[in-house]
């Protein structure tokens, strides 16, 4: 019996901590779905980033075969279409 007054009286000696940890248990499932949500999308800036990292490598690619059959027909001027 002497240990039901001490059960009682645990909840308001921990000074809330029963409370903020029921309220992070019932809001977890909500910041789980919204970071899952973050994950899951792609924002402006990122589809953005994305974007200007895909045409600088087209830009490479291009410039890189541009040097190539510059050079192909500095070697052989008669297969050029020149």
């Amino acid at each position: 019996m002497r240990i039901l007054p001490v059960l009682m009286v645990l909840p308001l000696l921990s000074g809330g901590c029963v409370v903020k940890t029921a309220a992070n248990i019932v809001t977890l499932p909500v910041k789980a779905a919204g970071q899952a949500a973050d994950w899951a999308t792609t924002s402006q800036d990122e589809s953005d980033r994305n974007y200007g990292r895909k045409m600088r490598e087209k830009e490479e690619r291009e410039g890189r075969e541009q040097r190539k059959r510059e050079k192909e027909c500095r070697k052989h001027p008669e297969r050029c279409g020149n």
